[in-house]
């Protein structure tokens, strides 16, 4: 049985097919340029490992800071006691010594190549005004402890230092905010004077205290 003859096959030309993939033109992605590749490129071995001169400036700073330190704790006087053996000289010191060695370690992480993490960023609104209301509570709360503290010495400063700076964060528990603050001022009053030999102001408490 004959298959019935196509429209082409009658025509006489040849029968019609779907083009093949291989015949489709392929059109290719532009080249980037010479610039744009020199901008996507990674850094090179060499620029990665270059170290950053402006951290010499804070190494710089870190062993001129130890250095006066140290020179200023020369010229403190060699007053020893019974109660204080070494003096006042091992400590500022040591505190500049210390100073220096970081100032010598930095530079020498820097040299290698050495950068410090980049900060992460916060979750902070930079849009959102500033709270000049709190910053103005705390600065009213420093300056009252700075005049009264003499009069009144720093048991009371001190208190009204600790229970402002409390109330002006938001803090709203005033007797419990109080009473923390009169212990606080009078643990740091106690271990200036036992601990440290430093007698703070005592101010109408004199003689209690």
């Amino acid at each position: 049985m004959t298959g019935r003859p196509s429209r082409s096959d009658r025509d006489g030309g040849s029968p019609s097919r779907f083009p093949a993939l291989s015949d489709i033109p392929i059109q290719r992605a532009p080249e980037p340029s010479d610039a744009a590749r020199a901008d996507d490129a990674p850094r090179s071995a060499a620029d990665a490992s270059k170290p950053d001169r402006a951290q010499y400036v804070v190494c710089v700073s870190l062993a001129l800071v130890g250095i006066m330190v140290v020179v200023d704790a020369t010229q403190i006087g060699q007053a020893v006691s019974s109660t204080d053996p070494l003096g006042p000289r091992p400590v500022p010191i040591l505190l500049g010594t210390l100073l220096m060695a970081v100032a010598v370690v930095y530079a020498v992480d820097v040299a290698r190549g050495g950068v410090g993490e980049p900060e992460a960023g916060e979750d902070v609104d930079l849009a959102t005004p500033v709270d000049w209301r709190t910053v103005l509570l705390l600065l009213a709360a420093f300056l009252t402890n700075a005049v009264l503290i003499e009069p009144l010495g720093w048991v009371i400063s001190g208190s009204l230092l600790f229970w402002g700076t409390a109330f002006a964060l938001g803090s709203r528990s005033h007797v419990r905010n109080l009473l923390i603050a009169v212990g606080l001022s009078l643990i740091t009053f106690y271990t200036f004077a036992i601990g440290l030999g430093v007698n703070l102001p005592a101010g109408v408490l004199r003689g209690i205290l």
